[in-house]
């Protein structure tokens, strides 16, 4: 009975489908940037697009359209997603700043070589672009299952 309700939660599906496809799509994302095929990107915070975006914007979009614009729920989903989404590209990055710093001081201190930008390898936040990405992905997906599923 409860997986038939999760089933028919076109919310939950949209909020899913956004997450997986951006986690997805931050392997050749990151194959186009580094060169390099990272699988591991499957599962990694960071990178483009924002799965944290995607997912939060898929969910308030598709809670306006199945529930309507004018519902408290929707309102409540406006004001997670603008925190979500700011606090991706804003609190997160800067905390993989200082984790990048940080691991400088550790580098030198315990190794006495100077810092080289290339080794480091922190990815805890998201760039403005990496959030706009997931901001656009979202919108699609809900879209999308919108006009296939009304």
């Amino acid at each position: 009975m409860i997986f038939e309700q999760l089933i028919v939660n076109k919310v939950l599906i949209a909020v899913l489908t956004a997450w997986l496809l951006a986690q997805i799509l931050k392997i050749p994302t990151e194959y186009l940037r580094s060169r390099r095929w990272m699988w591991a990107m499957l599962f990694a915070p960071g990178g483009m697009p924002s799965s944290h975006s995607a997912l939060m914007v898929a969910g308030t979009l598709a809670t306006g359209l199945y529930h309507g614009f004018d519902t408290p729920v929707f309102a409540m989903a406006v004001a997670i997603t603008m925190i979500v989404t700011h606090d991706a590209a804003g609190v997160r990055r800067q905390a993989g700043m200082h984790a990048e710093r940080i691991n400088v001081l550790f580098e030198e201190l315990l190794k006495g070589h100077m810092w080289d930008e290339n080794e480091l390898k922190e990815v805890i936040g998201h760039t403005p672009l990496e959030v706009i990405g997931g901001i656009i992905l979202g919108l699609i997906v809900a879209t999308m299952q919108w006009m296939v599923w009304p």
